[in-house]
């Protein structure tokens, strides 16, 4: 559980350190490939209450995904999925929603880092277009 680091970036390395297996792995690759789709992309750390430690977010313009740690997937979970157009077919759950989609990547399942880089950049681009709606 990540607790004396106070940045957000120093929580999220915190916390792939403490989780010491695969999916502290699969957390540190998929934030790479965030980090490399979008270099200025923001990295947060929220909700942390008594029966939750946090969870590590990523934004741009608005919120773009969280990166959930559960027993069995690392779970991205898009703010604005269900706006996203996804040909390579990578969001593989929450898809009956109206608002988010997820990618759950389990600890033998690869990631397809093309396709994710795309949906970071499509996220953030749907941002900036409802900011600039907000914005007149």
């Amino acid at each position: 559980m990540p607790g004396k680091a106070s940045r957000p970036a120093d929580l999220i390395d915190e916390r792939i350190k403490e989780l010491g297996d695969w999916r502290g792995e699969i957390l540190g690759q998929v934030r790479a490939i965030i980090k490399e789709a979008d270099p200025e992309i923001v990295e947060e750390w929220k909700w942390v209450k008594p029966t939750s430690p946090g969870v590590p977010v990523w934004s741009h313009d608005g919120g773009i995904c969280t990166g959930e740690v559960y027993k069995s997937v690392v779970k991205l979970t898009f703010f604005r999925g269900a706006a996203l157009n996804d040909p390579a077919g990578i969001f593989n759950s929450s898809l009956g929603g109206n608002v988010r989609r997820a990618i759950d990547v389990g600890e033998h399942d690869k990631i397809h880092k093309a396709a994710l880089k795309r949906l970071i950049r499509d996220a953030v681009a749907l941002n900036r277009g409802a900011k600039r709606s907000r914005e007149r």
